[in-house]
């Protein structure tokens, strides 16, 4: 299970988070929902200990990963596929994907399996990120994620600025990961989407944590919805 509690993160002097609570238990979708600006994307990145806490803490089952150095949260099994993607642009499709891979040790039987999720990205593997479509660029920085077997997936707008169809097949995805027992945070703005594969969905404003509800009681919830998203 993956724990944040009461954590605060300050950007230099001013303050972003203020005590967000929250956990997730393998085989869960939880959703970080909130207005532009309420601290979702400030929660993501304190728990890949990319933002340092001022107080509170991240725990991943016994261990507590907020005291560990960055670069050690993905070893533990952490995938994190941030807003905007963050590819390495002028690296190759597997060049990217090794990168993933070297996180934790793992070799071709774990890309194997990647690349079976993601099959348009095997026949692209020499093609350099940067010229690949904005789909294709998403399905890269999910399958690099997903090369470290994780146990927790963080997903930061996953379908942002994407087609349709593309949407589908991301979510898809995602749900497969559900239900290969990983726990996954996913931050994302669609009511619609999140309705149909969240499990809970907690609410975030003001870089405070409101209240967590299960998402299918927001189907008809026209009220809460608007109260912290302003739809």
């Amino acid at each position: 299970m993956l724990t944040v509690q009461d954590i605060c993160v300050a950007y230099g002097q001013v303050q972003a988070l203020f005590g967000v609570s929250f956990s997730v238990s393998p085989g869960e979708i939880l959703c970080l929902m909130g207005r532009n600006g309420a601290g979702k994307t400030t929660v993501l990145k304190s728990v890949m200990n990319h933002l340092p806490l001022i107080s509170g803490r991240v725990s991943l089952d016994d261990t507590v990963i907020s005291d560990l150095p960055a670069e050690r949260i993905p070893r533990l099994g952490i995938g994190y596929i941030p807003q905007g993607r963050r590819l390495f642009a002028e690296l190759t499709v597997d060049e990217n994907l090794e990168v993933g891979l070297m996180a934790r040790g793992l070799g071709r039987a774990t890309k194997e399996q990647v690349l079976e999720l993601f099959p348009r990205l095997r026949e692209r593997m020499r093609q350099q990120a940067s010229t690949l479509s904005g789909g294709e660029q998403q399905m890269l920085a999910l399958a690099r994620a997903f090369c470290v077997e994780p146990r927790v997936l963080l997903l930061d707008e996953p379908t942002e600025g994407l087609q349709p169809s593309m949407i589908e097949l991301i979510r898809d995805v995602v749900v497969r990961k559900k239900r290969d027992n990983v726990a996954i945070v996913l931050v994302e703005q669609r009511v619609d989407a999140v309705i149909s594969i969240a499990d809970r969905v907690a609410f975030i404003e003001d870089g405070r944590s409101r209240e967590t509800v299960r998402a299918s009681a927001l189907e008809d919830d026209h009220d809460r919805l608007s109260r912290y998203l302003g739809v």
